[in-house]
């Protein structure tokens, strides 16, 4: 590697890294390091539990690391996550597909910039890397079948041994893939639809068949003998059994496991419960989830057709241009041909601009750096592209056979990454760590054609390669090319110095510290929240509260690692895939629990809406800086209620409350 390089793979590495000792999210980041801490059906959802298994493991493998005992030492650990998938990106496409390591660079960078999910939820980024593992023996796999593995002047015997060791090796990568996709079900259960990437299989052995159809595969010598003779059904079927074969290897390993520990009718069950949620969150509805990423992507369609216009505009106005050109050729020695071929190319430039400005003006993307604004529409138009992009290889006639293969297995990773999660297209542009160089590749390709970039062209006299007639005529359509890349970049670039997770939206104005805290050592928050929780922990601190069983409720679940207390049940109670009826049995069995254990209650902290609502508060709504809507849903809460007639029955009493939150023991 040269010097280049290496600072390349210096700032993959650490770049991902650069958050680490920002901000305070009371939803996603502490509650997924508070399961990681207490992992188990003590204090898990056993439905979370199952569905994220391997995640949750990995997690909880990592807080037994040294510095793992606090909040920036896990997102250091969970970042690091994102550095093997960058660095693994970067060196696939330029060893493997040999892209240029400058646009591979630049393709990772855009790509981690664009990772907005905290790092905590490892459940989606194990996700991405055992899928971007799969992708990479997968696709190496089926190259195999085509690749020469021998010269044509060895013996029939060295030929079979040859091709025997090649065959094997193709086997175990082939069910390698398969390995790393049962596995990912384990990691996150929704990541079933990944098995469609068996698609690519099938697809790449009608490639090989018309290939061999049309005498462009290259058999052995005439003494090879009839072992290498394959018809399309069998190679089809051997490659398909392998994939298989390993899918299902891994899935009987890793429930064997299960079973083993906690028995395969609790996994069952967590699971039917995974199932039975989207009566409550209809979100989580197969249909509701594709309608969404559909509803994205058609969203999306009326930039499409409005710069489509600008594009289309350009390629007409560049072939009036052309025969303008042409005409001015015979005056004044072709003068005016060649200022009138630099000026229409200001023009364009100009024209792009303004496309710049009226996208900014209409709210396409933003520079709020803080939030989803400045991203989420170029980042869909990129995926639109990058899947145009993979069409228009794969049938391409010149297009080889390993680009039609690589082209074809990333538009199916972009649309399975969504597949499965409510969060429409926001998971495809969190794992574009090789869709992201492989767009700016192919449009490399395209703009450069092999040769160096100039605004005004190469001239060879009037009506040469640089003219905008017939042979210049794609320039508009590549300066609006470069023009909406170099927008991803930089809006990407943006929102990676800038976003950090925090609830619905980023952090803004992180500038001070909870000093008393020892997990939240180091981490900088907005002053008002590192307020609150300072005066939490004191109390917790001076009431020995630590370790402490603990029911939350007010969308804080983050609080049970922040605090250091495991939740009595599940701390994320109020999410809506964790039903009524679920929470009535787990506070059935607290209750039995608690007899057991000679009265030992847990702590109820709260959000200070439902404390004012528990405390039967008889000021105005303003008094209580609450809407009557948001009143109406606390007391329509069927699990609020739940936990306020706990609350009468044991007799609790609020023993701490501030601007945020309330205590109650």
């Amino acid at each position: 590697m040269n010097l280049l390089e290496n600072l390349f793979v210096v700032i993959l590495v650490f770049y991902p890294l650069r958050h680490i000792g920002c901000g305070l999210d009371f939803w996603d980041t502490g509650y997924n390091y508070a399961n990681f801490q207490y992992m188990g059906t003590e204090h898990m959802d056993s439905m979370w539990l199952f569905s994220t298994y391997l995640a949750n493991a990995a997690g909880n493998f990592l807080m037994k690391l040294p510095k793992a005992d606090t909040m920036m030492g896990m997102n250091m650990y969970t970042g690091l996550f994102v550095s093997v998938l960058s660095l693994t990106g970067y060196f696939f496409c330029t060893r493997k597909i040999k892209m240029p390591r400058g646009l591979v660079f630049l393709g990772e960078m855009m790509a981690v910039s664009l990772c907005w999910c905290p790092t905590a939820v490892l459940y989606n980024y194990l996700t991405y890397l055992l899928f971007l593992g799969s992708f990479l023996l997968l696709y190496c796999g089926l190259l195999m079948e085509s690749k020469p593995v021998w010269d044509a002047g060895y013996s029939a015997e060295t030929q079979y041994f040859l091709w025997n060791k090649h065959r094997k090796k193709q086997r175990w990568m082939l069910a390698g893939a398969g390995v790393l996709l049962g596995t990912n079900v384990l990691v996150r259960f929704s990541n079933l639809p990944e098995a469609a990437m068996i698609v690519a299989v099938w697809a790449y052995n009608v490639i090989l068949w018309r290939e061999e159809k049309n005498g462009k595969t290259q058999k052995g010598t005439e003494e090879s003998g009839a072992w290498l003779q394959e018809g399309f059904w069998h190679r089809l079927g051997r490659h398909t059994l392998w994939c298989l074969l390993g899918y299902v290897a891994a899935l009987i390993v890793l429930l064997g496991y299960i079973h083993f520990r906690y028995g395969i009718g609790e996994y069952i069950a967590g699971i039917m419960r995974l199932f039975a949620m989207t009566e409550n969150a209809a979100d989580y509805k197969a249909a509701s989830m594709i309608m969404g990423l559909a509803g994205d992507y058609l969203e999306n369609l009326y930039w499409v057709i409005r710069i489509g216009i600008i594009v289309l505009g350009g390629l007409a106005l560049f072939f009036v241009g052309g025969k303008l050109e042409k005409m001015l050729c015979g005056v004044a020695g072709g003068k005016c041909a060649g200022i009138f071929h630099v000026g229409i190319r200001v023009f364009w430039a100009a024209v792009c601009v303004a496309m710049l400005v009226w996208l900014y003006g209409r709210n396409f993307c933003s520079l709020l750096f803080y939030s989803y604004d400045p991203v989420r529409r170029p980042c869909i138009l990129f995926l639109m592209l990058t899947m145009l992009i993979g069409v228009i290889r794969i049938f391409h006639k010149d297009s080889p056979k390993e680009e039609k293969l690589l082209s074809g297995m990333l538009i199916l990773v972009i649309l399975l990454t969504s597949i499965g999660s409510n969060n429409r297209t926001f998971p495809s542009w969190n794992n574009l760590f090789v869709a992201a160089p492989y767009t700016f590749w192919q449009c490399w390709r395209f703009v450069s054609g092999g040769k160096k970039l100039s605004l005004t062209g190469r001239r060879a006299g009037c009506g040469g390669e640089g003219a905008p007639g017939i042979q210049g005529i794609f320039f508009p359509v590549k300066a609006v090319l470069l023009t909406f890349l170099g927008l991803c970049m930089f809006q990407a670039v943006g929102f990676g110095a800038v976003y950090v997770f925090a609830e619905s939206t980023g952090v803004q104005n992180a500038v001070a510290y909870v000093e008393n805290n020892k997990i939240l050592k180091n981490i900088k928050m907005p002053a008002e929240r590192a307020a609150w929780l300072t005066e939490l922990t004191a109390f917790v601190e001076q009431e020995g509260l630590y370790g402490r069983e603990v029911i939350l409720y007010g969308r804080i679940p983050g609080l049970s690692y922040y605090l250091q207390m495991p939740s009595a049940f599940n701390p994320w109670s109020d999410l809506v895939s964790y039903s009524l009826e679920t929470m009535e049995k787990d506070m059935r069995e607290l209750e039995k629990e608690m007899a057991e254990r000679g009265g030992m209650k847990p702590v109820i902290l709260l959000e200070i809406t439902y404390a004012l609502c528990a405390e039967g508060n008889t000021g105005t709504l303003e008094e209580m800086g609450m809407t009557e809507e948001k009143r109406e849903e606390v007391q329509n809460d069927g699990k609020w209620k739940l936990i306020v007639d706990f609350m009468e029955k044991y007799g609790y009493k609020q023993v701490f409350c501030n601007e945020k939150f309330a205590v109650y023991d």
